[in-house]
């Protein structure tokens, strides 16, 4: 288990080296965790690193239960034993709940996106968008497609309609206030307003970090975002997150951060599997009738291992 372990983590610390260093030589501005993590499930955004937070706490939480286990097996307490795994497991399957929501967010993205500014003195920069985005109430078809026929008013949820707005400014298909829906009809939109726009420029036209951040505030966003958008320019905006590119900057950004909290969730979750066999190998009576509960104490020491490496993920990927 032991030599397993040390492994183990010469593989981690050789990800976090190499993530390390490809941050410090990037000529673009890294992003920041306290701004690209910034959501609560049902809340929104406005929290910076609170869920994340949150998912650290719980973890750190379950190894003070497994640590419990162990104490009970020690003690031949069986069903100690038993109800201090279940709240480690437990404690396994929450916060890999949270990690595929924080995924699923990361890839997503903002109703913004990041934009690339197309004019004035920022030209070629890209910005992070923040804000709120006014929500969608309609389209009104200007030109016929397949399905859709001039004058048809196009009304569904606010989150379905910016699907189909995402998708068409994703592709450049719309250009000067339209967009064409994918049946290849055209249409306006009508929408709320935008609330506290603000573009946050962390690097130039040539993708290098500017010594200082700018940043753009009101009408003066406003103007510069839905310039991009009406462009028609495929790129323009960024949404979510890829292995090919992110809305939050560099695409090896994305890259570190799915392999590497891919690699150390499959640990939790491989964890978690672990603790449920040995959790009915417990109350089974199995290790009971052996006289000792040493299967416990080295699936404990697995679990703390794997708690270990997230703080060290957590420390550099979102802290640092």
């Amino acid at each position: 288990m032991w030599f397993f372990l040390v492994s183990d983590a010469l593989t981690f610390g050789g990800l976090l080296v190499a993530y390390g260093y490809t941050r410090h030589t990037t000529q673009s501005a890294w992003p920041i965790g306290e701004e690209t993590f910034d959501s609560l499930p049902f809340l929104g955004h406005g929290y910076p690193l609170m869920y994340v937070a949150l998912m650290t706490f719980i973890l750190i939480v379950s190894s003070v239960t497994m640590v419990l286990a162990v104490e009970a097996g020690h003690r031949m307490d069986k069903k100690g034993v038993m109800k201090w795994m279940i709240a480690t497991i437990i404690g396994g399957f929450f916060f890999l709940g949270s990690q595929a929501w924080e995924w699923s967010h990361f890839i997503h993205g903002s109703h913004f996106g990041s934009v690339e500014i197309l004019s004035g003195e920022h030209t070629g920069s890209r910005a992070i968008v923040k804000g709120h985005f006014g929500d969608l109430e309609s389209f009104t078809v200007v030109q016929a497609g397949k399905h859709h026929k001039v004058g048809d008013v196009i009304k569904e949820t606010p989150d379905e309609l910016f699907h189909h707005f995402r998708t068409a400014v994703m592709n450049g298909q719309v250009k000067d206030g339209k967009i064409t829906l994918h049946d290849g009809s055209v249409a306006t939109w009508k929408k709320h307003n935008d609330e506290h726009m603000e573009l946050i420029i962390k690097t130039d036209g040539t993708g290098h970090s500017l010594a200082k951040v700018t940043k753009i505030h009101g009408k003066d966003a406003e103007v510069k975002y839905w310039e991009s958008v009406n462009s028609g320019k495929k790129g323009a905006i960024i949404y979510g997150a890829d292995l090919q590119s992110n809305e939050y900057g560099p695409s090896q950004y994305g890259q570190f951060f799915f392999f590497i909290t891919g690699f150390h969730g499959f640990h939790v979750f491989s964890g978690v599997v672990i603790n449920i066999l040995i959790f009915l190998g417990v109350s089974s009576g199995k290790y009971h009738k052996r006289g000792h509960y040493e299967m416990v104490e080295k699936t404990g020491l697995y679990w703390h291992f794997v708690d270990l490496v997230w703080v060290f993920v957590f420390t550099f990927f979102y802290l640092v």
